[in-house]
């Protein structure tokens, strides 16, 4: 008799068991993602491949790019410039997908007495 009752509980509650055991294998499926060390690496080879675009458009001159999940700051000659700075922002929002609001363009300092 204590058997039938089991069967009973497991008939009745069979759906909501299925559910949950389905949901924990998806979670364990892995997704592709690696390590942490791996995005780091992958970030300074996007840094560096925006950087020598950057640096072929006109009035930019040398780039140095900075990416990070929040946003993109991007220091070169040319900021000064309205006309530069819109270029340099368009082309980091198509490389990055980052809004324009995400995205900081700073004039580089300059060495005096150097």
């Amino acid at each position: 008799m204590n058997s039938e009752k089991i069967k009973k509980q497991i008939d009745k509650y069979k759906y909501p068991l299925l559910a949950l055991l389905l949901g924990l294998v998806i979670m364990l499926i892995p997704t592709g993602k690696s390590s942490a060390a791996e995005p780091d690496a992958a970030s300074d080879d996007s840094e560096t491949r925006l950087e020598a675009v950057l640096e072929k458009c006109e009035g930019v001159g040398e780039a140095k790019v900075l990416l990070s999940e929040n946003g993109a700051v991007i220091v070169c000659d040319g900021a000064e410039k309205p006309e530069v700075r819109l270029s340099i922002i368009k082309a980091v929002e198509a490389f990055t997908g980052f809004s324009s609001d995400r995205i900081q363009v700073l004039k580089t300092a300059l060495n005096i007495g150097g």
